[in-house]
């Protein structure tokens, strides 16, 4: 079930089943007219961000054209950076609703999993990524890295950004 809650007048889900996580969608790295890219609090898939809408909004037929726009120019920049710092083999995109509707009162919002995928090992700050499920659907298993691991991540992202 999503949880959802108002904070300092932003839409915010408080625990996505996707990430598995409490406490939203991570750390904000960058805002743009439309939207908010979060560095998602699980990296089993190093550099994974949740892109979110800043405004309420249930389904992606709604989005105004200016909104897709934006999310097209924050795609291009996004891959662009993450081909920098980490070099990927390829990106999923995912927006999940499904959670939200096994609640009585269904309350979607649009926002975007952006899962980098690696056909290979990545060594960053010490640590090896994996991705056991390369060429599959990525799995929602948590993995937690240190907050000092974290602020790297960040920073190599926005390097590029």
């Amino acid at each position: 079930m999503m949880e959802h809650r108002i904070i300092e007048g932003i839409f915010m889900v408080s625990k996505c089943e996707y990430c598995q996580l409490d406490g939203g969608y991570g750390e904000l790295i960058h805002e743009t007219d439309c939207w908010k890219i979060f560095l998602a609090p699980s990296q089993r898939y190093l550099g994974t961000c949740v892109v979110a809408l800043k405004r309420p909004c249930k389904n992606l037929a709604e989005l105004e054209t200016c909104e897709w726009a934006d999310f097209a120019e924050t795609v291009k920049k996004l891959e662009g950076s993450l081909d920098e710092a980490f070099k990927p083999t390829l990106y999923n995109w995912s927006c999940f609703k499904n959670a939200s509707f096994r609640n009585e009162s269904p309350n979607p919002e649009v926002h975007w999993h952006f899962i980098p995928r690696y056909k290979t090992k990545v060594e960053f700050a010490g640590i090896s990524f994996e991705d056991p499920d390369f060429g599959y659907i990525p799995q929602p298993v948590e993995k937690r890295v240190l907050d000092e691991v974290m602020v790297k991540i960040k920073a190599e992202i926005l390097k590029n950004l």
